[in-house]
């Protein structure tokens, strides 16, 4: 079964695409990984995205809009990869996060927008979107769903692994004696890209290649106010986003540390932010081996911290596990819409915090009859990818 897998993470700079067709071999679930692409959001609906993400205030008028203009955009980034990959089974697509409500230790809400029904009409295939709702009303926090992937492709690593996914927000999987549990760390780029944008240090809104952390040195009064967060102290499963962790809560941070920290020493901070946090959870964790993808591990800032930070762990890309880091969620998220069609659970409770697994999605049919594959009794016990 051949799935095309679309997000645009925390992040909000564009839509990427996997092409995964999958076989099952007995009890090995194999994918090989075709066509993988990147398309930038248009800069005036970037533009409009970010105005209308909180803490801003917005409109349901502004709220409709985007959902039509985004899911035209994830149709046609879907149509250009069927184009270059070929025809696909069925379509997932993860939308745009806009909202993510959580009070305390429990999500309450999700709200994914990107209207399916523009990709099958654009595409003429079947469509599962909505992907998160159904483990937040199981008890989950809908977050990481990556984990699932995780679980399969890292399960057999001696030692234990940790696969670390640096986007907007850093989250991670924690995979050791046939155990699992994943959740959301903290900020990764989600703060550094906040100031870059804000401050209008970099063209294309983010630190690229961490040149500006490089320049910069960390303020260690600011440093300490922003790791008296209470989030982190928080117990897993748990889950944030950037209705937590915005450009004005670096504001209220620099305003109690009562510092102003030229710009380089700004991000060159928030960047410590991130090595601090997940190193200290990795730690935690007891791991032998931290597996990274995301757009943080294209930043050798962060990962040469996390490298010192960690003496014992192995630390690289899932690239070496057949993951390529750029392309890891939208593989995470064809391999959901291949367990959705045959019946089977898409999340794992201790990645999620839900009671049990749960059948994740909606459909929306593409030009013809919606026809499922036979459902399977059980779910395969590992993953192997290939290019």
């Amino acid at each position: 079964m051949k799935v095309l897998g679309m997000i645009s993470g925390t992040s909000h700079d564009g839509i990427d695409v996997a092409v995964v067709d999958f076989e099952l071999v007995g009890s090995r679930l194999e994918g090989r990984v075709g066509h993988t692409a990147s398309t930038p959001y248009p800069g005036e609906l970037r533009a409009r995205l970010a105005a209308a993400l909180p803490p801003a205030p917005t409109t349901l008028a502004e709220v409709c809009e985007l959902d039509t203009l985004i899911g035209q955009t994830f149709a046609e980034a879907a149509a250009a990869a069927i184009a270059a990959g070929g025809p696909v089974d069925l379509v997932v697509s993860h939308g745009q996060t806009v909202y993510h409500w959580v009070e305390g230790t429990h999500a309450l809400g999700t709200l994914q927008i990107g209207q399916p029904a523009w990709i099958a009409e654009r595409t003429g295939t079947p469509v599962l979107s909505d992907v998160r709702i159904r483990d937040i009303t199981a008890g989950g926090h809908g977050a990481p769903l990556v984990s699932v992937l995780d679980g399969l492709l890292l399960g057999g690593l001696a030692g234990g692994a940790g696969a670390l996914n640096l986007g907007g927000i850093a989250n991670v999987t924690v995979v050791r004696d046939g155990e699992l549990y994943a959740y959301d760390i903290g900020p990764a780029n989600a703060l550094i890209d906040a100031v870059v944008v804000g401050r209008g240090l970099h063209p294309r809104g983010f630190d690229e290649d961490g040149r500006i952390a490089a320049s910069g040195h960390v303020d260690a009064r600011l440093l300490e106010v922003l790791l008296d967060e209470p989030y982190y102290r928080l117990a897993p499963p748990k889950s944030t986003g950037k209705e937590l962790f915005h450009l004005a809560y670096v504001e209220q941070a620099l305003a109690r540390a009562g510092v102003t920290p030229g710009d380089a020493d700004l991000v060159a901070t928030l960047t410590e932010l991130t090595v601090r946090t997940v190193a200290a959870d990795v730690r935690a964790a007891g791991v032998g081996t931290l597996v990274v993808s995301g757009g943080g591990c294209r930043n050798p800032v962060i990962m040469d911290g996390l490298r010192r930070a960690l003496p014992g762990v192995e630390v690289g890309p899932s690239d070496d596990h057949g993951a390529p880091s750029d392309d890891k969620e939208a593989i995470a998220f064809a391999l959901i819409g291949w367990l959705s069609a045959h019946g089977l659970p898409g999340t794992v409770p201790g990645g999620t915090g839900a009671r049990a697994g749960r059948v994740l999605g909606t459909l929306t049919p593409g030009a013809g009859p919606l026809v499922l594959p036979a459902p399977l009794a059980e779910s395969p016990l590992s993953l192997v990818l290939h290019r």
